[in-house]
């Protein structure tokens, strides 16, 4: 079994699961456009579910590489690191045309309440986000840039569940406004002033 075709199936299944939805998108459509043949699909996963915890892994890995780079700035402070991935991230809703919104929050919302491995896998991407977004945020308290009578970790899963919430928004309207408006509020709310 090949790795590279293994992959090639996820990502043909995760641009059509982020811009469809998982029930939507059948497995002969995710062969196709990776270019295998039918029967390979079961010889890489046992299951469409276990393939769309794969996709879900793709999308937190993705998020995670983009996440990293900009958190590993030293040279910024750690609230604009924090807003300088949320400003590319935007950037990245926009040059998709508002259409397609976070893949994480459109399988939440789809199978998190249908599937409880999805639901599971879900929450542990969630959490590993908010822990990133506490450990910016502590640090812009321990230099005196982000207000220290925040908790962290309720913060960042506050600001999880906003920016959500933005997203559905953004999808109606196809504008990145709600986004940018989510994006100035947890800026103003997290620092001294």
């Amino acid at each position: 079994m090949s790795e590279d075709t293994r992959q090639r199936i996820i990502e043909a299944g995760a641009e059509l699961i982020h811009l469809q939805g998982f029930s939507a998108t059948g497995l002969k459509e995710i062969l196709d456009l990776a270019g295998v043949p039918k029967g390979s699909f079961y010889h890489y996963f046992k299951s469409k579910e276990a393939f769309g915890l794969a996709v879900v892994e793709h999308f937190a890995a993705r998020f995670g590489v983009l996440f990293k780079q900009i958190a590993d700035d030293e040279n910024l402070s750690p609230l604009t690191r924090l807003n300088t991935f949320l400003a590319a991230v935007e950037e990245r809703f926009e040059q998709e045309g508002c259409r397609k919104g976070c893949p994480i929050g459109n399988l939440a919302q789809e199978m998190g309440g249908l599937s409880d491995p999805f639901r599971l896998q879900l929450q542990q991407v969630i959490d590993r986000l908010a822990a990133n977004f506490a450990l910016l945020i502590r640090m812009g308290q321990e230099q005196g840039e982000a207000r220290a009578d925040l908790d962290p970790l309720e913060t960042a899963y506050f600001m999880i569940a906003g920016w959500h919430g933005a997203l559905i928004r953004m999808k109606v309207i196809r504008s990145t406004e709600p986004l940018k408006l989510c994006h100035r509020f947890f800026d103003e709310m997290l620092r001294v002033r």
